[in-house]
């Protein structure tokens, strides 16, 4: 089934547009190339309407909340938050205080939400370094991130502070919204334990991250963890999506709610499966993750957008290392060297 969008308006931030019987798909605006994000209210009966996401905590976007709180007849009876991303969980703790709501998340999202949103609190930042270090970064570009890291305050200035309890959502789970039960499906890779939701009544699918049309999610390995798997999660947990009906409606975070799913899931699979074989042609001699970069990426990164690019050829050379497919050795410089290794008979 090839994708295709469905006919509906794109909502202007702070308008709502009906995407499906009872549900009604909202935008906030993002100060990135990536410009808005994706939220869903779900009518909950005569409870009000559970929401899916929130919005990046930042003032403008406040405002666009209470224009449309003021248009809503009904309150939000719940927060569902599929991942710890700010764009995702940045107003939660705004809206579950105005109305005293519970917040459902699953247990990785939620405590790696708030650990991030706390901050360093005082710890040495030598390994954040020692990370662009090793993917090969010059010293001009560690210095300037050092002294950026200490001018501001990370993520958690566009996190409201994050409610101190939780509903935890757990892969086979469902949770009832109005008259449907909507299934928990859980997949790794873009974070941690991200919740995707499935309703089998109404062939809908709510994506989030994980599945996107049009652009990849990005799969990353950052500074907390370098030596994470993240794309052989990613690819692990795509699959599972090729067992919902072809048909399905799916809702994602950015871009339009489209139909196609498996056509999309299969692209996703491929995309990252051609980086890969690139990558194993162009670490024929030893490469660091910075020469890698022009491999995956043909256009010209912001600093914005180099901070994930590192993160996403780090992610699919560390794949290939732990698939036994490359070498990963430190250079005189200190810099991961990758070497693609001969094929054994």
């Amino acid at each position: 089934m090839p994708i295709t969008f469905i006919e509906v308006p794109i909502p202007e931030p702070g308008t709502m547009q009906k995407v499906a019987p009872d549900i009604l798909w909202l935008r906030m605006p993002l100060p990135f190339d990536l410009d808005h994000i994706n939220l869903y209210l779900l009518d909950d009966g005569n409870d009000g309407y559970a929401l899916i996401d929130t919005g990046i905590g930042t003032s403008r976007v406040e405002e666009l909340w209470d224009s449309l709180l003021a248009k809503l007849t009904k309150p939000i009876s719940k927060v569902i938050v599929t991942h710890m991303h700010p764009d995702h969980i940045g107003m939660a703790g705004y809206l579950v205080e105005k109305f005293r709501v519970p917040l459902y998340m699953s247990h990785s999202e939620y405590f790696v939400a708030r650990a991030l949103s706390a901050g360093s609190r005082g710890a040495s930042d030598w390994q954040d370094d020692e990370y662009l270090v090793r993917c090969g970064m010059p010293e001009d570009y560690v210095a300037k991130a050092k002294s950026n890291r200490k001018e501001n305050k990370g993520v958690g200035q566009v996190i409201r502070p994050i409610p101190l309890q939780f509903q935890c959502l757990k892969e086979g789970d469902s949770i009832r919204i109005g008259n449907d039960q909507w299934q928990v499906m859980i997949g790794r890779g873009h974070s941690p334990e991200h919740v995707c939701l499935y309703s089998k009544q109404r062939g809908v699918l709510i994506s989030g991250d994980h599945v996107l049309p049009g652009i990849s999610p990005n799969i990353g390995v950052y500074s907390t963890e370098p030596s994470a798997n993240s794309l052989d999660m990613y690819l692990s947990t795509l699959p599972q999506f090729l067992t919902l009906p072809s048909n399905t409606l799916v809702l994602p975070s950015h871009k339009q709610p489209f139909h196609g799913l498996h056509t999309r899931v299969k692209e996703l699979i491929e995309h990252h499966h051609a980086h890969l074989s690139s990558l194993r042609e162009f670490c024929q001699q030893a490469k660091t993750i910075k020469d890698c970069l022009p491999v995956l990426f043909k256009r010209e990164l912001n600093p914005h957008n180099m901070f994930f690019a590192i993160a996403e050829a780090f992610s699919h050379l560390n794949y290939l290392y732990f698939a036994g497919e490359c070498s990963r050795e430190i250079n005189a410089k200190g810099q991961f060297e990758f070497t693609t290794l001969a094929k054994r008979d």
